[in-house]
């Protein structure tokens, strides 16, 4: 009894290890102000919630890094000629290439809209913009229904977010847990689909290949 109880504490006892070294991974890596790669790609999806975002979306609309942007998770009530302004694009660029998505929610929303928009268009490879604690919690989302579409992340720093030492702002400190938290669950069904579909490939390949050799 006491073996088994040793035991027990002993799992606890890594499992605990095991999350917090996770989440100083996580927030080194979500603070780390790395510059975003140059590439072009089909679309751009900016994904509403924090400041700088749809800013930065415009920037690189204007910069012809893709053909079209979606700000996903727009407010209901904004109109598009308050976008318009908030974006700083003309009303040529505006009107022809920017489209707003009043469907979603939250994250998971963020990916259902996201997918909707770029199957209607065709597109299998864009920039994500979101901040950059969200990022790898949307990639994550994006990824599960969107498993053929290239991401590429284009991380914005939101303002007041501290440039070193997060965990002397306790405030930053709340923000990154909580996104943590609500990471792991995103992350784990992104890695159980993908060993899933793994498997089912796997399993096909090897009834074609009893039904050849029968």
């Amino acid at each position: 009894m006491k073996t088994l109880s040793k035991i027990i504490v002993l799992l606890l006892a890594l499992g605990i290890g095991a999350l917090v070294f996770g989440f100083v991974l996580f927030s080194v890596t979500v603070t780390r102000d790395d510059v975003g790669g140059w590439d072009k790609a089909d679309g751009i999806v900016v994904l509403t919630g924090g400041d700088l975002r749809v800013e930065a979306g415009a920037k690189l609309l204007n910069e012809g890094r893709a053909k079209r942007l979606l700000i996903s998770g727009v407010n209901r009530k904004v109109r598009r000629e308050e976008m318009q302004r908030l974006l700083g694009l003309d009303a040529k660029t505006f009107n022809c290439c920017v489209d707003l998505g009043y469907e979603a929610l939250d994250t998971v929303g963020n990916a259902d809209e996201t997918r909707t928009w770029a199957r209607n268009n065709g597109y299998t490879k864009l920039i994500i913009v979101t901040s950059r604690y969200h990022m790898p919690r949307s990639l994550a989302e994006l990824a599960l229904v969107m498993p053929k579409v290239t991401l590429i992340p284009y991380p914005v720093t939101p303002r007041h977010f501290p440039e070193t030492a997060w965990w002397l702002h306790s405030s930053t400190t709340r923000v990154l847990v909580s996104e943590y938290l609500k990471f792991l669950p995103a992350v784990a069904r992104l890695a159980a689909q993908r060993v899933l579909n793994w498997r089912s490939d796997r399993s096909v390949a090897a009834v074609g290949s009893t039904s050849s050799n029968g």
